[in-house]
């Protein structure tokens, strides 16, 4: 007779993700509390909800677990993302380069009981982001606007395949949308060069401040 102990261990195999994170019903709660508190609070360059609501969304359903951050601000989004690592067992890199915004992230991340899922940098990203070995299985880009091309440039070789790029305050102006959702000035050429990328596939969510979404469908 099979014993209960091997009967386990083939059961979590063939369930994805099952030894991926664990449910953590206490955390959830203080995140939830955390957000639901300082919900009408954040400002200075954080994304608002409904973005951070659609990281999460595409962190948990990938089962994405190294991720990496590039401009950090006071934490918002790195919160929605490190909750969401806290589900598929993974942890974020997040860099900001203004130590004010940092210190104050840091202080957010501790109150929401996610710093054990956050590796927070004070670094200049322009020299930190080639520097990083990865790999990355998900980034998300929401710093200085003209560095993005040469931002998607140097991580994208250490981003996996499968893996996904997102970027905020960006759209798809060709496609006509008017709104919220709309790029802000200097990432038109990132546009270009997502869409001229042959092995990313974008898709743009216009969200409250506007998402592209590329995947890696392989390592050219």
């Amino acid at each position: 007779m099979m014993s209960r102990t091997l009967l386990l261990l083939i059961t979590l195999a063939v369930i994805p993700g099952a030894m991926a994170g664990q449910e953590n019903p206490d955390l959830d709660a203080r995140v939830q509390k955390f957000l639901d508190e300082h919900r009408r609070s954040w400002r200075d360059a954080n994304v608002p909800m409904s973005d951070g609501q659609a990281l999460y969304d595409i962190i948990v359903e990938k089962g994405y677990k190294q991720a990496l951050e590039i401009g950090t601000s006071t934490g918002h989004s790195a919160i929605w993302l490190a909750w969401a690592l806290s589900k598929t067992g993974g942890k974020l890199i997040t860099i900001e380069i203004d130590e004010g915004r940092y210190r104050e992230a840091v202080r957010n991340f501790e109150e929401a009981g996610l710093r054990d899922y956050i590796d927070a940098r004070l670094a200049d990203a322009h020299e930190l982001v080639p520097a990083l070995s990865g790999p990355f299985d998900f980034i998300f880009l929401d710093a200085d606007k003209e560095w993005y091309s040469q931002y998607f440039r140097d991580a994208l070789p250490k981003l996996t395949v499968g893996g996904c790029f997102t970027a905020h305050n960006v759209s798809d102006r060709t496609s006509g949308r008017r709104g919220r959702g709309r790029g802000m000035r200097g990432t038109d050429e990132f546009v270009e060069l997502l869409k001229s990328t042959p092995n990313m596939e974008t898709q743009f969510i216009t969200t409250g401040g506007g998402l592209s979404v590329s995947y890696k469908s392989s390592g050219l």
